[in-house]
């Protein structure tokens, strides 16, 4: 009887590329994933929770001090969230990334507002006196795309570089209302054309260098800049372009919406 040591399946460059974008945008698209912290007995305990992410992706929640798992985190702060796609047939057939890393309470007002803007019924008791916004710190990243499309990530490779950028997240609440007030039929453009959403009232809640983040109810729409951008005069130069194209997709496929 003969062994044969098993073939590991390394993904080829283009690969690699095809599971960072994937896992850029379960990141970023993702509206609520699996909180798993340890107990006091150093057990797994694992919650459903509301998720963000910062200017960078790093996941931001909004838990009480009630809550199981936020005296958990306050005992130890290691975690992972798990981040699914869901749809039809086997749940498993459909990507899922889970965020290694450490959380903490961050009071940053940015977090606060990004947070709302993703979940704005959690405004009602945001500012309960038990209630705190946490962001984590990614130690790893690890993406499971369906039958032999795995991989490990190092922070860096997902979250987003915000080196040079100030201009730009410094513009980001008047971008996000400029584009919600005057812009509305490009958001429904962009989400149609460009990420394959069905029609419907499509929102901005948020922008960094690599994307803009779009929500019409329940549903969310990552849409990937074809390149990084830091500053708000290239942010309107790559938005210009991206209605074009989207425009351009409708003349190929069919009516406009």
């Amino acid at each position: 009887m003969t062994t044969e040591t098993p073939r590991i399946l390394r993904p080829s460059p283009e690969q690699v590329r095809e599971f960072v974008a994937e896992s850029k945008k379960l990141l970023r698209s993702i509206r609520a994933g699996a909180l798993a912290t340890l107990d006091a007995a150093g057990n797994p305990f694992t919650t459903l929770v509301n998720v963000a992410t910062a200017h960078d992706g790093a996941p931001i929640l909004l838990m009480s001090k009630l809550a199981a798992h936020t005296r958990n985190l306050e005992a130890r702060p290691q975690a992972s969230i798990l981040l699914a796609q869901t749809g039809k047939g086997d749940p498993l057939a459909h990507p899922r990334l889970t965020v290694s890393g450490l959380l903490a309470r961050d009071g940053d007002p940015a977090l606060r507002a990004r947070f709302l803007a993703r979940h704005p019924k959690s405004a009602l008791y945001a500012d309960f006196a038990d209630f705190s916004f946490w962001r984590m710190t990614p130690v790893g990243f690890h993406l499971n795309g369906g039958f032999a499309r795995a991989a490990d990530f190092e922070p860096a490779t997902i979250l987003t570089d915000l080196a040079g950028a100030d201009d730009l997240v410094a513009a980001e609440a008047n971008a996000v209302g400029h584009l919600n007030a005057d812009h509305a039929d490009a958001l429904r453009l962009y989400a149609a054309k460009l990420d394959g959403q069905p029609d419907a009232r499509w929102h901005a809640t948020g922008l960094d260098p690599e994307g803009l983040d779009l929500a019409a109810g329940d549903k969310t729409s990552r849409i990937a800049f074809p390149s990084r951008i830091a500053t708000a005069g290239a942010l309107r130069e790559i938005l210009v372009a991206l209605a074009r194209q989207s425009r351009a997709a409708g003349e190929q496929s069919g009516p406009e919406l």
